[in-house]
């Protein structure tokens, strides 16, 4: 709910600025088709924009498109936004049903990068500020849950990463062997666990992979964190898991709707121009 009434001619330079990003080359009559705005409008905020340094006109004469000014756009943005936007309302509903708070985290370098959490909305959460904080690939749930499943190519990669540059969180880098007996348990129950430190922490956290439709490639990891006290091993097992597995499922599925949805807009803008 905003304080004021939006703001017409910025709601509506948005809308070209949008239209223009999804093609290489716009007309006034193609943005005029898609919007309905009257032409002299849709010219002005063009010019708008121009002056803003985020349109130009095409060398061609044949329309208008975006500047590289348009990345400056997403430069605050940090994480992916796509599976953030699929996960969310998965993530929320995790919370609704056990309290705890969820995280959604992508690779990033040797480290995950967590790129939302509903701690805000959790009564109990463990922890606070984790946002946009990186997480070891070795010692963290939502670190191994992308190193145990990604494709073994990946791994390989990875791997060598870490043995350069390995995370804060990891310490120091344990053996190979000790990392590969961890992915072969965390394979095996199908799910990954925080690991133990030497000393007893009050919190844990189990998460899984959110996988590619219908492929193998990792696209993120989803988990949920808790008082190690106040959760059962069975509770983690028959319940957490299952509704993690459900809601990774879940947003694979909406990350699919949505790449077809891009697409299908891109197949009509372009039979726009074409006509």
């Amino acid at each position: 709910m905003t304080s004021y009434e939006p703001v017409t001619s910025v709601m509506r330079s948005l809308e070209l600025l949008a239209i223009l990003n999804r093609q290489r080359i716009s007309t006034i009559e193609h943005m005029h088709r898609l919007t309905g705005l009257p032409k002299p409008t849709i010219v002005r905020l063009l010019e708008t924009l121009m002056a803003a340094g985020y349109v130009a006109r095409d060398v061609g004469g044949k329309g208008y498109q975006v500047t590289s000014q348009v990345n400056a756009l997403s430069c605050g943005f940090h994480g992916a936004p796509q599976v953030v936007e699929a996960g969310r309302a998965w993530a929320q509903e995790l919370t609704r049903m056990f309290s705890w708070p969820a995280a959604i985290a992508v690779l990033d370098g040797n480290a995950m990068l967590v790129c939302y959490t509903t701690s805000g909305e959790s009564p109990i959460a463990p922890y606070h500020g984790l946002i946009h904080k990186h997480l070891g690939l070795v010692t963290k749930a939502l670190g191994r849950a992308y190193l145990a499943f990604c494709p073994p190519e990946e791994r390989k990669l990875i791997y060598r990463l870490l043995m350069s540059s390995p995370h804060q969180d990891d310490g120091e880098m344990e053996a190979p062997e000790a990392i590969e007996r961890m992915i072969r348990i965390t394979r095996r129950q199908q799910f990954a666990e925080r690991a133990r430190g030497a000393k007893p922490e009050a919190s844990s956290s189990v998460a899984v992979p959110i996988y590619e439709h219908g492929g193998h490639r990792v696209l993120a990891t989803i988990g949920l964190t808790y008082y190690a006290s106040a959760v059962k091993r069975s509770e983690i097992v028959d319940r957490l898991v299952p509704a993690l597995k459900t809601a990774a499922i879940g947003i694979s599925e909406n990350v699919a709707r949505m790449n077809a949805a891009t697409m299908e807009a891109r197949e009509v803008s372009n039979r726009e121009l074409v006509h």
